[in-house]
């Protein structure tokens, strides 16, 4: 082999061996340094890498001048942290659902009403029909308990001549249940009037609210529009 060829392999041959021990050194450099916790926290070892007993605790991983580059949590914290983003994506979702359903009712609310009178005006046609039946029941509680007195006369005088008799005893009964039926019906019907005034005060207030709103829009559109 020429002497030139042998000098130029010679030459390659330590450029070569250079480039890689640079290269082994640089990557020493950049290595990295995994310390793992205990359950409390605490840094119990650190090396190249997390121990097998230790692949679910917290780690911090620091490269060769002792500076964090990454953190993990426990798989308990992770599992954790998981569960609570869970509850508010749930929590997001739900209140979402809220406003659009709000959104929906707001609309069907204004597009039933021209005004407040209207409002008034169906709650009175419904406080009118309780107040009906309401009428009737109490007539019907009135009838029930004129027949329960005259029931209890006619057993009195029957108990007083000791000759009672069970179609009386059961006629008593009887007129007491329907008494009591008449009664539970007209604190029903009251309950529900009452249920109707609540639920027409809270949908004008909602009314008033959604055009007083609406009317604020309109008149700040043109004044907007009027600065520019």
């Amino acid at each position: 082999m020429p002497e030139n060829t042998r000098a130029f392999l010679a030459a390659a041959l330590a450029i070569a061996l250079a480039a890689l021990f640079s290269g082994s050194a640089l990557a020493q450099s950049k290595g990295r340094i995994v310390c793992w916790k205990d359950k409390a926290g605490k840094v119990i070892g650190c090396g190249d890498k997390v121990p097998p007993e230790y692949e679910d605790s917290a780690t911090k991983e620091l490269d060769r001048r002792g500076v964090t580059r990454k953190t993990t949590e426990t798989a308990e914290e992770q599992a954790k942290r998981a569960a609570q983003e869970e509850v508010l994506a749930k929590q997001k979702e739900e209140e979402k659902k809220r406003l659009a359903e709000q959104q929906r009712r707001d609309s069907a609310l204004l597009n039933t009403y021209a005004n407040e009178k209207e409002i008034d005006q169906r709650r009175d046609r419904e406080l009118q029909e309780v107040d009906r039946l309401i009428g009737q029941f109490e007539g019907l509680r009135k009838s029930a308990t004129a027949r329960h007195a005259d029931a209890q006369g006619r057993l009195a005088a029957a108990e007083k001549a000791r000759k009672p008799s069970d179609a009386l005893k059961d006629e008593v009964t009887r007129t007491e249940g329907e008494i009591a039926k008449f009664e539970r019906s007209i604190a029903a019907k009251q309950k529900e009037r009452e249920e109707i005034r609540a639920r027409y005060a809270a949908t004008k207030e909602r009314y008033m609210a959604l055009r007083g709103s609406g009317a604020q829009s309109a008149a700040a559109a043109p004044a907007a529009a009027a600065k520019k």
